[in-house]
C-alpha cells in the first residue's frame, strides 16, 4: 500500500459501554425483530420519504425548508459481475430493505457499475427467495431495488462505483469507459428517475485517486471541472437531485488523505453548477485496521481526530460553506484503536450534524464487515450500538406496495463540446481490499438431498442435509446447506470431499475447516442446536480450483 492511499473498490465486534449499550438496546432490539421478518410499525412509508432535497449553507434542507439528516447504508453489488446487490443468494431483498429501515437508516447507498447498467443479465439471485428477479436485466433490478426501498420508508442515493465490473478506477474514465460514457449514462437515470422523488442524489464518482486533483487546470486529471461537467449535464435533466461529489486523494498542499477524502481545497475552489443549492460534498474515511495513516500513531490519539477532519472536510460545515456527507466509513470493530476512532467519529458526526452513509450492510466487505452477520439476517449489535448516539431508532414503516418506477426514454445523445480526457500516468498502484470473493454463480442444479430421515419428536438426534450450490467462479464457489433436525440435536457436522479447495474464508451458521482436500463444518451460533423438525439454511465461501457440483454429505448429530 502506498502512503495515503488506503480505500478499496468494495470495502468494505464492538464491546461497548454500559451507558451506550443502554441507549442502544431498544433499536438493537427492534432491528432484530425486524431481521426476523416482523413488522415494526405500521408507519406509512410515504410520510417518511423527504421528497427532493437541496442545500442551505452547510444544511440539507427538504422543500419546507427542514433540516434533513442523510442516515444511507450501503448495499453493494450491482458493480460488481454479480450486477445485483449481494446476499439475494440467501435472503429476499424486502428482508434486508427491512432490516436497514428498522436499523434506523434513512437511505441506501446503491453502488453501481457503467458495466452492468448495459448487462442483459444479472446473477446470484436466488429464485426462490426472490421470485421474478433473477430473469430482470440490472436495470430493471435497479428499478425493482428503488421501488421496494421507498415501500419502506428508504430514499436512494445512486453510486457510480466502477466503470466496469472489474477494478475501481483512479479517474472517472477509463481507456474502455470515456467521460462522454460516464456523463451519458448518468443523464439516462437522471432521465429514468425523473419523477421518482425516492431517488434525491446522484454520488458522480466513487473515491478519485492517484493522478486525480483538485482545480489543477489538467482536463484530463482535474476531478473538480469533470464533476462541474457532470453535475451541469445531471441537473440539466433533472434539476432536482443532490450532486454528490468525493474529494482527491491528493491535496493541493501535498498532504495526502484517503481515497476520495480530501477536500482541503473546495472552499477556496468550490463546484459551481448551473443550478444552485444542489452540491453535497463527499469524504470517506477509515480506521487504523484499514490503513495505517500517521495520525493514528500520533502521540494525541484518538484527541487529534476532530482536527484532521476539520481540516480536510469539515471546515465546509464549520464555516457554513456547504453540506457534508460522509460516504463511506466502517470497520469490524475488532481492535481498541477502531473503537476509539469509531467513538470519536461518531461523537464528531453527532455534534456537526453531518450526513452519512456507512459502509456497509454487506457481511462479505473484506475489511469492514456489514451491520449483518455472515447468515445475511443477525444485526450486529455492538456495532450498532456503536451508532446509537446518530442512528436514533427509528420505527420501520410497513413496506407498501410499491410499483415500479417508470423508465423514461433514454435522453439521444448530443454531441458534446467536452474534449475527450486523455489516459494520464498511473500513480503507484494501492493493493485493492475487497470483499472475500466476488460470487459468479453458474446455473443452480437442483439440490439432491442426502437421506431420507423424517423429523419426529421423539426420534433420536439425526439431521438431513442437502446440498445447494449458489455460485462458481474461477477462484472458489458458494454453497449452501439445508439442514433438517430428524430430533432433538445439540450438536452437529456435515462433511464432504471437495478436492481443489483450500481454505473457507466465510461461513454462517457453522464453523468450516478443510484438510487434504475435505471440508467438515460443524453447526454453530444460532444453528447450533436444533429442535426436532427444525429446519435452518446455513452456508460457505470456500477458495477453490474448482467446486464440487453434487458431493455426497457425511452427516452427525448427538
Amino acid at each position: 500500500m502506498t502512503a495515503g492511499v488506503p480505500m478499496s473498490a468494495l470495502r468494505k465486534n464492538r464491546s461497548s459501554t454500559p451507558r451506550v449499550l443502554r441507549r442502544a438496546a431498544a433499536f438493537v432490539a427492534g432491528a432484530a425483530l425486524v431481521a426476523a421478518g416482523a413488522v415494526v410499525s405500521p408507519a406509512s412509508a410515504a410520510t417518511a420519504l423527504p421528497g427532493w432535497l437541496s442545500t442551505n449553507g452547510s444544511t440539507i434542507v427538504t422543500a419546507s425548508g427542514a433540516p434533513f439528516t442523510i442516515k444511507a447504508a450501503a448495499w453493494f453489488g450491482m458493480e460488481t459481475s454479480n450486477c445485483a446487490p449481494h446476499g439475494l443468494w440467501s435472503i429476499p431483498l424486502d428482508d434486508g430493505l427491512a432490516a436497514i429501515a428498522g436499523m434506523g437508516f434513512n437511505t441506501i447507498r446503491l453502488p453501481f457499475s457503467n458495466e452492468c447498467l448495459a448487462a442483459k443479465t444479472s446473477n446470484s439471485i436466488n429464485a426462490n427467495a426472490n421470485p421474478g428477479l433473477a430473469s430482470l436485466t440490472p436495470l430493471q433490478l435497479m428499478d425493482t431495488v428503488i421501488a421496494r426501498a421507498k415501500a419502506h420508508g428508504l430514499s436512494v442515493i445512486l453510486d457510480r462505483h466502477r466503470p466496469d465490473s472489474a477494478a475501481q478506477s483512479e479517474l472517472w474514465y477509463t481507456a474502455q469507459y470515456s467521460e462522454r460514457r460516464w456523463i451519458d449514462d448518468w443523464k439516462m437515470l437522471a432521465a429514468r428517475y425523473k419523477n421518482e422523488s425516492a431517488v434525491i442524489g446522484v454520488d458522480l464518482h466513487n473515491e478519485p485517486h492517484g493522478s486525480a486533483c483538485w482545480n489543477c487546470g489538467d482536463p484530463a486529471r482535474d476531478w473538480r471541472a469533470a464533476a462541474t461537467r457532470a453535475g451541469d449535464a445531471v441537473l440539466a435533466v433533472n434539476p432536482k437531485l443532490l450532486i454528490i461529489v468525493e474529494g482527491v486523494e491528493r491535496q493541493n498542499d501535498g498532504s495526502s488523505t484517503w481515497w476520495g477524502g480530501g477536500l482541503k481545497d473546495a472552499g477556496a475552489a468550490p463546484v459551481t453548477l448551473a443550478v444552485k443549492n444542489r452540491v453535497v460534498y463527499s469524504p470517506h474515511d477509515y480506521p487504523a485496521s484499514v490503513y495505517a495513516q500517521p495520525w493514528f500513531a500520533a502521540s494525541g490519539y484518538p484527541a487529534n481526530l476532530e482536527a484532521v477532519w476539520d481540516a480536510n472536510w469539515g471546515y465546509l460545515v464549520r464555516k457554513n460553506i456547504a453540506p457534508v456527507l460522509l460516504g463511506e466509513f466502517g470497520t469490524k470493530l475488532e481492535t481498541a484503536s477502531d473503537r476509539a476512532w469509531l467513538d470519536a467519529l461518531v461523537g464528531y458526526l453527532s455534534k456537526t450534524k453531518i450526513s452519512y452513509a456507512y459502509w456497509s450492510f454487506n457481511p462479505n466487505s473484506g475489511d469492514t464487515g456489514g451491520l449483518v452477520a455472515d447468515d445475511w439476517r443477525t444485526p450486529q449489535k455492538a456495532k450498532l450500538a456503536a451508532l446509537a448516539p446518530i442512528l436514533k431508532p427509528a420505527a420501520a414503516p410497513a413496506p407498501q406496495a410499491s410499483p415500479t418506477p417508470t423508465a423514461t426514454p433514454k435522453p439521444t445523445a448530443s454531441p458534446s463540446a467536452t474534449p475527450k480526457p486523455t489516459a494520464s500516468p498511473s500513480a503507484t498502484p494501492k493493493p485493492t481490499v475487497s470483499p472475500t470473493a466476488t460470487p459468479k454463480p453458474t446455473a443452480t442444479p437442483t439440490p439432491s438431498p442426502t437421506s431420507t430421515a423424517q423429523p419426529g419428536t421423539n426420534a433420536p438426534a439425526g439431521i438431513t442435509a442437502t446440498w445447494v450450490p449458489q455460485s462458481t467462479w474461477g477462484e472458489g464457489y458458494v454453497a449452501e446447506l439445508t439442514v433438517t433436525a430428524t430430533g432433538r440435536v445439540k450438536t452437529w457436522s456435515v462433511s464432504f470431499d471437495a478436492p481443489g479447495t483450500t481454505a473457507v474464508s466465510n461461513a454462517w451458521g457453522m464453523r468450516c475447516s478443510v484438510a487434504a482436500g475435505r471440508v467438515r463444518c460443524t453447526g454453530s451460533d444460532w444453528a447450533a442446536a436444533l429442535a426436532p423438525g427444525q429446519t435452518v439454511r446455513v452456508g460457505l465461501q470456500a477458495a477453490a480450483t474448482r467446486a464440487p457440483s453434487a458431493p455426497k454429505l457425511t452427516v452427525a448429530a448427538s
